[in-house]
């Protein structure tokens, strides 16, 4: 969940910069555009109906509302945060809040590396699908062509370790525009995710426990023998996970952003979480550049 808030952060960044470019100025002399470059800060807010974590979701929905700030400089590094609250969260007042330090650079003309190290705070007894895996480093690939074709990595550890790879790709579709300060953008894009599943064996034993100790029964969860505390399939295994389609709609103008993005996620059939689900997710989202 927190790679997508930051990854949109991150897209409205780059969104920015190409807009600003035109095919004059990308024959610029390379000093030329080093000097027009700038430190860049932006604020983010965001809705969503509920959390993914790769396309997988928790037992039951939780909707929440996120507050982002990310910095980027001249030289490829940022720096971002985001604090979370889910609505039904009647315990803390911020469910979750992350921190991540990145570096993006150009390895040629069409060609984008980045790479980051993220750290989420997770209360005890989290809800979130994720919370066994607070730490996380990844590395990605872009090739920009007509369209956008990319591939990360990611290694998420903590109590537990997995390693994540996503490959996707998404064309930039402009729509039109109200006058000439503004622009309609509709970027969508499709995507594959391979994994292991360690999170998933600590997100069950959390649940048990919970229950447990509220003197509750026990609850149903995917993938899991009724009255079991072990997930029924091998976690450990590199599988497909889920394929996923963005449809992110956004208005654009000098400084500010708003977007509404639709995500359809079907889960393979070997998601722990729910083998061969399908879920929707709606996200509301403002994002202002200084």
């Amino acid at each position: 969940m927190r790679y997508a808030f930051i990854l949109t952060l991150l897209a409205g960044l780059c969104y920015q910069s190409v807009m600003a470019q035109t095919d004059s100025t990308a024959r610029m002399d390379t000093t030329i555009q080093v000097e027009k470059k700038k430190t860049t800060f932006t604020l983010g807010a965001l809705y969503a109906n509920n959390a993914s974590y790769y396309g997988q979701t928790a037992a039951s929905p939780m909707p929440y509302v996120a507050a982002s700030g990310v910095v980027q400089f001249p030289c490829g590094i940022y720096l971002s945060s985001t604090a979370y609250r889910l609505l039904k969260d009647s315990s803390h007042a911020v469910s979750a809040t992350s921190a991540t330090a990145g570096f993006s650079f150009p390895i040629g003309k069409k060609l984008t590396a980045d790479i980051a190290y993220s750290h989420t705070f997770y209360p005890s007894n989290s809800a979130f699908l994720q919370a066994a895996n607070p730490d996380n480093a990844t590395a990605s690939l872009k090739y920009k062509y007509w369209m956008t074709t990319g591939i990360s990595g990611d290694y998420a550890f903590g109590k537990q370790q997995d390693v994540f790879v996503t490959a996707t790709t998404e064309k930039l579709i402009q729509l039109g525009s109200f006058s000439k300060k503004d622009l309609i953008t509709l970027t969508p894009s499709v995507d594959a995710v391979a994994g292991t599943q360690h999170f998933y064996e600590s997100y069950v034993t959390q649940r048990y426990l919970q229950f447990k100790d509220l003197g509750l029964p026990l609850p149903f969860l995917p993938g899991v023998p009724a009255g079991s505390q072990t997930v029924s399939k091998e976690a450990t295994s590199f599988d497909i996970l889920s394929y996923n389609l963005h449809i992110p709609l956004a208005y654009n103008r000098a400084h500010y952003m708003i977007e509404a993005a639709y995500q359809l996620s079907v889960l393979s059939d070997k998601a722990l979480s729910g083998a061969g689900e399908t879920h929707s997710f709606v996200n509301c989202s403002f994002y202002y550049q200084f």
